[in-house]
């Protein structure tokens, strides 16, 4: 009898120790491991995922532990391991909801081909699946741009935190509520007509990345348009082209008789949407343009433009700066 208890305790002792080693001593991860755990994920379906990822050892343990410790609920999102940690904290931490936020970074001037690849680069889904979304939701931002014919110029240019578990819906949302916030803070809202303030700043904000010259770039088409010339801007070649996806990298002189209406060589008028999305900056200066009688600029070769009145000055121009670049 003596033997037998014996036995059992034993038993015992060894299940208890196999036990506290499965929960209390740590996993080492395999270096960065991410752990997608998405809403609606049974305590099976995490232990297993965790399990796969290498960082828990007994999908047993997990769910027996969590039998035992019910709550706070494990919540959906993903998750980086990188450092050794018991069971115990693992669910801790997925208990917290200490979530890994990847980080999308959208520079001024970022037309909605480059953030969609952008979203992709940054593993936050598919670039097509994005193009999809600011191609056909334009019902977020139909109250202020009733005339949008996509999202393009409402993904405002800023430095996000999503998660994978958003969906890309909620990504374009989030970046039109920001281009709202920032059309409130400076006038521009209902009352206006805000898709052509918008078109203009895209344009702008693609023709200088220079901050105190936009307010004359915008002079400088706003006149173009007054007099009916055509404004002649080669970013809106580009944008005719990356919507027939034909655009090569680089425009050459046939590229300016693209049959586009976003074609602004060819067709007369503001392209009929923007053709990128415009920082506030470039907001400010299509709302608020200097007041001058510049009608052509070009570069002079130092990131900057020479501007002119007259196409015999803009002439002048154009062969210093060739002259300045070597060019016959």
């Amino acid at each position: 009898m003596r033997a037998l208890i014996t036995l059992l305790l034993i038993v015992v002792l060894a299940a208890a120790g196999f036990a506290a080693w499965q929960l209390y001593t740590p996993v080492t991860p395999p270096g960065q491991t991410f752990v997608l755990l998405r809403s609606g994920y049974s305590t099976r379906r995490i232990a297993a995922e965790l399990k796969k990822a290498g960082v828990i050892r007994s999908e047993l343990a997990f769910r027996l532990w969590r039998s035992a410790h019910p709550k706070p609920a494990l919540k959906a999102g993903e998750y980086l391991f990188e450092h050794e940690a018991t069971l115990p904290e693992v669910v801790a931490r997925i208990a917290r909801g200490d979530i890994y936020f990847r980080t999308l970074t959208i520079p001024e001037g970022y037309t909605m081909f480059d953030i969609a690849k952008a979203i992709e680069d940054a593993g936050l889904g598919s670039a097509e699946d994005f193009l999809h979304v600011a191609e056909t939701q334009t019902h977020l931002i139909t109250d202020l741009a009733p005339e949008a014919k996509s999202l393009e110029g409402y993904l405002f240019p800023e430095t996000y935190q999503f998660t994978r578990t958003q969906s890309l819906s909620d990504m374009a949302g989030a970046m039109v509520h920001q281009f709202r916030q920032v059309a409130q803070q400076i006038g521009l809202g209902s009352g206006m007509d805000v898709q052509k303030v918008v078109t203009m700043a895209s344009i702008v904000e693609k023709e200088t990345a220079a901050p105190e010259e936009r307010p004359r770039i915008a002079s400088v088409y706003y006149n173009r348009l007054a007099r009916k010339m055509a404004l002649d801007a080669d970013p809106s070649v580009i944008y005719a082209e990356l919507l027939k996806g034909t655009y090569s990298g680089a425009l050459h002189h046939e590229d300016m008789s693209v049959n586009s209406i976003y074609n602004t060589y060819r067709f007369p008028g503001l392209p009929p949407g923007p053709i990128a999305n415009p920082g506030k900056g470039a907001l400010e200066a299509a709302l608020h343009p200097d007041t001058t009688k510049f009608l052509y600029f070009v570069s002079d070769g130092n990131s900057r433009h020479r501007f002119a009145t007259t196409l015999a000055e803009h002439n002048r121009n154009v062969n210093a700066y060739r002259h300045a670049k070597g060019m016959r």
